[in-house]
């Protein structure tokens, strides 16, 4: 129904920021990452998940493309509602979380709130198969099939590939990202972060 808002941020409260698009205020559940991009008064841009329960309709923004990609991924998985991928997204940066579902780091994932030892190895078993099965998760929360990355992390560039997998990328736009990054002189994350990068300036 929204794929983004783009307005002024109205209000700020933990896990909940308001975008007042056009006199009208929407808010959006959200992350720690993403407000500590947004100010209040300032203009604001959220990718948005709208989510549909009996109970409730809630909006769901989010400062990146990525960032909502897994949120999306997240949600995905059995067990994990709308609360707990917050929670997940909150703890880490969207680079090092997909970071840590390709090299199976369960303990990055348990350090979110409320996120236990057995969320955290569903979440790392169900996104690795995912990307094994070479599927990704589109803006409606549908599978379909996308980057055909196999996640076997044998060194830092299929690692980098795989977590930009994660992320929502195709193949083609991960082989230009990486194309020309110093991958024997910065570290994964720094690869991970250079190539989104490059990709945003695309």
């Amino acid at each position: 129904m929204f794929y983004y808002l783009n307005g002024t941020v109205a209000h700020i409260e933990p896990y909940l920021a308001v975008i007042d698009c056009g006199g009208v205020g929407y808010a959006c559940r959200t992350t720690t990452y993403t407000l500590s991009a947004l100010k209040k008064g300032d203009k604001g841009k959220l990718f948005t998940h709208l989510n549909v329960r009996e109970d409730a309709v809630e909006l769901y923004g989010f400062a990146t493309a990525e960032e909502l990609r897994l949120f999306q991924q997240l949600i995905s998985v059995s067990g994990v509602g709308p609360k707990a991928a917050l929670s997940i997204l909150s703890a880490s940066t969207p680079a090092n979380l997909a970071l840590s579902i390709i090299t199976g780091d369960e303990k990055a994932l348990t350090c979110a709130q409320g996120i236990g030892k057995k969320i955290a190895q569903r979440v790392i078993l169900e996104l690795k198969d995912k990307l094994a099965k070479g599927q990704t998760i589109n803006a409606a929360g549908e599978s379909y099939g996308g980057t055909g990355v196999t996640v076997i992390p044998e060194n830092k560039l299929s690692e980098a590939t795989a977590a930009l997998a994660v992320l929502g990328y195709s193949q083609g736009e991960i082989n230009l990202a990486l194309k020309g990054v110093d991958l024997d002189g910065l570290s994964l994350e720094q690869v991970i972060k250079q190539a989104l990068k490059k990709m945003v300036k695309g």
